[in-house]
């Protein structure tokens, strides 16, 4: 066992030009910002927070030479919120990209739905300050809007200079030979009516042809039309989601369609290192967003069978040794002390990833739930570690309520840089904690969503110390008694599939972090008076909400065969520029 740890689419916002005093200072005044962010990253699956059973050299040595959080909290359980919410600054509901629908992420690059173009990402404010900006791996904030090639959505509309990786998120159909994963539930329902009305088709054909049905020639094969009709409309996207979601960009150019998931770390990390060294003469900004440790688990063979904990575990390490890689090679250039490194995961892990009997998915520490399940700690309390020698004290724990959506305002003042004034930042400049010039963090409540849907708040009462949690909302786990939703495969944010509580389900973090025992009026005097408290900071934050546009609606995460990049002509959309003369880092 692993041992617990201890602890409307529109034109981009306006920003004020860059101020060429500081511009022409260069690296001499701000730092490089390096963003490492694992994909799926349990908590309980990094030595330096509690994990002596799996090897993360790298990762526990960045914690040492800097500081280390334990509350750091994701603005969602699932990836395409949350890292919407980290490159704006933003609870995800601000920019549309929470949803009330049982989609709660992108399913489709060739889909209308991402990050808006009107949101400020950080790598705008930075660029706009005179750094180079590239974002290396996933990126599952959406291309197109209304053509294949708008790219609305991109990152290169999004602040970034440089983009290498994958426009989606791997998933299984990405490997040959592994079980399909997308929309499992729907496809079984399509393949089910197709083979329904085949059968109808075949029973008419026989009767008509035995004399047993009169029934005209034109109805059966207009039946027939209308069926054959029904299975292209879905097999078209279903049937080859390896070519239409498996795919790797340069920039706006596609470089493996589909891709080989098999040389997408090497690729990724000789990109990475690439990058640095093309750029030390800064500052540049380089958010290094791994594929890594999402299903399929694609790991090379240096990695496999390596680790104690199967293919996750191995997949785990190898993504510790790409980190020691890319840290390797900022200090080979010489910037190690002025490079403002920070390494995190998109959210809690995948409990119910397994094949067959094989578990697939991360360990989430003490801390109940993991990806998907709304509010509770395991699917958003994640990994948070910075890394500045001669300016971030070294060997530090902060036990202090943080945010992956803090990010945004930290590199945005590192860089000089003029946050947008026209909406609301849901994340706190960083520094005076990180630095102990302050011993309290800034957020007061922070506010945990499942889709559109608010499962619970957190209340940091600082006078007193006390760290309180009421849950609206829970996920109903299955099988009855199981700790996560093992049946279906994820949990859902609303419906049948989830239990409201009035009052809500009150815990105190600080002596219960893994909230197994929930508070009431007769265990805890305070409670009604927290619980109004709490209600009282939901109306104002109701309050600052703002209608937009839903990205994640039916209609914008449909595909769109008109939507879809694609390197040759439609559909006949492969190709491999990537080649195999690439030089293995791995």
């Amino acid at each position: 066992q692993r041992s617990p740890s201890l602890s409307p689419q529109t034109q981009p916002a306006s920003l004020p030009p860059p101020n060429p005093s500081i511009v022409a200072q260069g690296n001499a005044s701000k730092p490089n910002i390096l963003l490492m962010m694992a994909d799926d990253l349990g908590l309980g699956d990094v030595g330096c927070y509690g994990n002596d059973t799996l090897r993360t050299p790298n990762i526990d040595q960045l914690a040492k030479e800097g500081v280390k959080l334990t509350q750091h909290i994701s603005a969602a359980p699932l990836c395409t919120p949350s890292r919407a919410a980290f490159l704006t600054g933003r609870y995800p509901i601000r920019s549309g990209m929470g949803s009330s629908t049982k989609h709660h992420v992108l399913f489709w690059i060739g889909g209308s739905g991402g990050l808006p173009p009107n949101e400020t990402t950080f790598a705008r404010i930075l660029q706009q300050q005179g750094y180079t900006t590239a974002l290396i791996g996933k990126w599952h904030q959406g291309v197109n809007c209304e053509s294949h090639s708008d790219h609305c959505h991109h990152p290169l509309n999004h602040g970034f200079d440089y983009f290498y990786g994958m426009p989606f998120t791997l998933v299984n159909e990405c490997q040959v030979g592994e079980d399909p994963f997308l929309n499992l539930q729907v496809q079984a329902k399509y393949w089910l009516y197709s083979q329904i009305i085949a059968l109808t088709v075949l029973t008419l054909l026989i009767g008509k042809l035995t004399g047993l049905f009169l029934v005209k020639w034109k109805a059966i094969i207009c039946f027939a039309l209308c069926g054959f009709l029904f299975f292209i409309s879905w097999f078209s996207s279903y049937g080859f989601v390896r070519y239409w979601n498996c795919i790797l960009m340069r920039n706006h150019d596609i470089s493996e369609q589909p891709m080989k998931p098999e040389r997408a770390a090497s690729n990724i990390l000789k990109e990475a290192i690439s990058f640095i060294e093309r750029n030390k003469n800064g500052p540049f900004l380089l958010f290094v967003s791994f594929l890594h440790v999402h299903t399929p688990l694609v790991t090379t063979e240096k990695f496999l069978g390596k680790s104690r904990h199967g293919l996750y575990g191995d997949n785990v390490e190898e993504m510790d040794w790409m980190v020691g890689k890319i840290l390797d090679a900022i200090d080979k250039a010489g910037l190690k002390n002025n490079t403002f490194t920070y390494f995190t995961s998109d959210h809690g892990g995948h409990l119910e990833a397994h094949k067959q009997n094989a578990p697939l998915g991360g360990w989430n520490g003490i801390y109940k739930g993991g990806k998907a399940m709304g509010g509770w700690e395991g699917g958003i309390r994640v990994p948070g570690i910075f890394r500045w020698p001669g300016v971030l004290p070294a060997d530090t724990v902060i036990d202090e309520p943080t945010s992956l959506m803090d990010i945004y305002p930290t590199v945005a003042h590192l860089a000089a840089g003029i946050m947008p004034q026209d909406r609301v930042i849901d994340g706190r400049n960083l520094m005076p904690l990180l630095q102990g010039k302050v011993q309290h963090s800034e957020h007061e409540f922070m506010f945990h969503y499942c889709g559109l849907y608010l499962h619970a708040v957190r209340w940091h009462q600082k006078d007193s110390g006390a760290l309180w949690k009421a849950h609206y909302t829970t996920p109903i786990f299955q099988p009855e008694g199981a700790g996560g939703c093992y049946i279906s495969g994820f949990c859902n944010c609303f419906g049948e599939d989830v239990t409201h509580h009035d009052p809500p389900l009150l815990f105190d973090l600080s002596s219960d972090p893994a909230e197994i025992k929930p508070l009431s009026p007769a265990t805890e005097p305070l409670f009604d008076t927290v619980i109004s408290r709490i209600e009282r900071a939901v109306q104002e934050h109701h309050r600052t909400l703002t209608p937009v546009p839903q990205q994640l609606s039916e209609y914008n995460n449909m595909w769109k065969p008109w939507l879809q990049p694609c390197c040759g002509t439609f559909p006949f959309c492969w190709c491999d520029k990537e080649g195999d003369s690439d030089q293995k880092i791995i």
